[in-house]
């Protein structure tokens, strides 16, 4: 480590968080990279030690988000986002301005009564997809995603852990404790001003950008595949239209063989009748979970079934020849294969299965003995057999997700146990109650954004170590002392939140919280003022993507830049800011 004199620690440490903040702006690399490069640089410059830094890691934000990554896996496996999503999604379509409108709403709403991170997490894909049915990019609707839940969470003193901290440090102080609902008048005087500063900016300040891929994911490609209706099915004699597994919004029938023809009728009203063959699209997680009831004969079977299966997918090579026929590559008796489905991508492959003729890049579902669908690749056109990122909805257990889901946040509302250690909790429960596999669930954790969440951590510390915080508020109070009443609130509110934006709010409201008192005091102000100005401006932070935790888990959701945020996020901050103080200096 380098040593440095203590004088030059902090004016050094702020230039390197000022070098830090030209990164992100640059966008020359990945948000994660260049957080952790700052940490590693203050480990060398000796401003955090080595125990410290491994200390983040144990921070309970990072340990909380990764856990309720888990939970919002097994929100996907079970079906619940999904069936969420197609509701909002058909909201959007007919009424996308009110759909939009109700999200926000709701987040809000949902986010002044328990912890806005996970709320915002199990949000990012539904919102996505409501873009994208409302034909607008992801990125006009996930900033305002996530300033909603930072709005929700000034409305009540559990909204936000920083609302409990400043509470907390108060008390301390010889202050009676704050009501739940204390700050809230306050909060909807800027939580109305925000939104108004998104309604008018908005169209002009968020961007425009699609999502970073571009591309259809694999829970969304559709297959073509069929089923015959066996001579003992249930189904005999019911209408399609009737059948609700056939009539789920990730599938459709496309029409009814029988005897070799067509039924010539609207397909919902057809009778199912021994011998139907039933062709239809469906995504792949539909069909995998239709792949499971045993009343249907799912696709081209094999003549025989082995006891352990799995499921492939095959692309057909590039240099392939055109035109053959599904069952003139006798995948059954050669590899034990059944032929769940064919994809062609902006296409509909063909009639039914056994008449599609297939062209290079078609996409092939395949369920086998995973030793002999190994040689594939080797002995016919097919290729790059790999299992399929989708898998089959587990919606029986969709109600464990949820009520682990609510049991978190709940408990967590009342304090019965940090948020952290519930998560944990509930990640360990749903595994066992297999709502999600444990390969499923240590994918689903972006590892880049816990990445950037725990290096800001290490740099707020690195801030707190060197005095850094402590020297720019120690230069502000002979400011503050001169000013009248109304003015302190106003600059008190604009002091912490430009500080909430470089440091984690909850560092923030340690440092601030007990000089807002003193200036209260030295001022003969009530102190409960200040310190509501200081509950309200660390909860609300707009302008940086690092700022605050949900807007760090859009960032990594969409195709965002660090300066979109800047845009938007200052004129919010600016008149969140004026509105709340306005409001706050009434009471002097």
């Amino acid at each position: 480590m380098i040593p440095i004199p203590v004088e030059f620690q902090a004016p050094l440490a702020l230039g390197v968080l000022g070098l830090l903040f030209v990164g992100f702006l640059t966008e020359r690399y990945p948000p994660a990279a260049i957080a952790l490069f700052g940490a590693t640089v203050y480990l060398l410059l000796g401003f955090i030690s080595t125990d410290e830094l491994m200390g983040v890691f144990s921070n309970p934000a990072p340990v909380t988000i990764g856990a309720l990554f888990v939970v919002s896996g097994a929100l996907v496996r079970t079906g619940v986002l999904e069936a969420v999503s197609n509701r909002l999604v058909k909201g959007a379509e007919a009424h996308p301005a009110l759909t939009i409108a109700l999200m926000i709403l709701g987040t809000m709403i949902v986010s002044a009564i328990m912890n806005n991170t996970p709320v915002v997490m199990v949000l990012i894909p539904i919102a996505i997809k409501v873009a994208s049915a409302a034909g607008i990019a992801p990125t006009r609707l996930l900033i305002p995603i996530s300033y909603a839940a930072v709005l929700g969470g000034t409305w009540t003193l559990i909204g936000t852990s920083s609302n409990l901290l400043v509470d907390g440090v108060a008390r301390s102080s010889g202050l009676e404790a704050f009501d739940i609902f204390e700050i809230t008048p306050f909060a909807l005087v800027g939580t109305t001003a925000g939104i108004l500063t998104l309604l008018l900016l908005g169209p002009w300040l968020l961007p425009n950008r699609d999502s970073r891929s571009g591309m259809i994911s694999d829970a969304e490609t559709e297959f073509m595949s069929e089923f015959r209706v066996t001579k003992d099915s249930p189904l005999i004699g019911r209408s399609v239209g009737d059948v609700a597994r056939l009539n789920r919004p990730g599938m459709r029938v496309l029409h009814v063989r029988r005897s070799g023809s067509v039924v010539r009728a609207l397909t919902s009203e057809v009778k199912l009748e021994a011998g139907d063959v039933v062709i239809l699209m469906a995504t792949a997680p539909e069909l995998l979970t239709l792949n499971e009831d045993e009343d249907m004969r799912l696709g081209i079977r094999a003549p025989y079934r082995s006891e352990e299966v799995t499921t492939l997918e095959a692309f057909v090579a590039p240099q392939a020849d055109s035109g053959y026929r599904l069952p003139e590559l006798n995948l059954g008796s050669r590899f034990g294969a059944t032929v769940l489905g064919v994809s062609r991508q902006n296409h509909r492959p063909g009639l039914d299965l056994r008449n599609v003729r297939l062209r290079p890049a078609d996409r092939v579902l395949l369920e086998g003995p995973k030793d002999r669908l190994a040689n594939l690749a080797e002995e016919t056109s097919l290729m790059a057999a790999t299992e399929p990122s989708a898998r089959s909805f587990r919606r029986r257990r969709a109600p464990i997700a949820v009520g682990t889901l609510l049991a978190i946040v709940t408990l967590a509302a009342f304090d019965v146990m940090p948020i952290g250690a519930l998560a944990l909790l509930g990640v360990a429960f749903i595994l066992v109650m297999r709502c999600i596999d444990a390969d499923e669930a240590w994918a689903s954790v972006d590892g880049s954004i816990l990445i950037l969440i725990i290096s800001m951590l290490a740099v707020g510390t690195a801030l707190q170590n060197t005095g850094a915080i402590e020297m720019l508020v120690g230069a502000a109070a002979p400011i503050f002392a001169v000013m009248p009443p109304w003015l302190i609130i106003f600059a008190l509110y604009g002091l912490t939140s430009l500080l909430t934006e470089l440091v984690t709010n909850n560092a923030i409201a340690v440092i601030v919280t007990p000089i807002a008192i003193g200036l209260a005091q030295s001022a003969g102000i009530d102190p409960r003022v200040l310190v509501m100005t200081v509950m309200l401006a660390t909860s609300a932070s707009f302008a940086t993507p690092v700022g605050y935790q949900t807007n760090t888990l859009v960032y990594g959701a969409a195709n965002y830049r660090f300066t979109d945020f800047l845009k938007i996020g200052l004129p919010m901050n600016l008149v969140v800011g004026l509105a709340t103080s306005a409001a706050l200096s009434l009471m002097l």
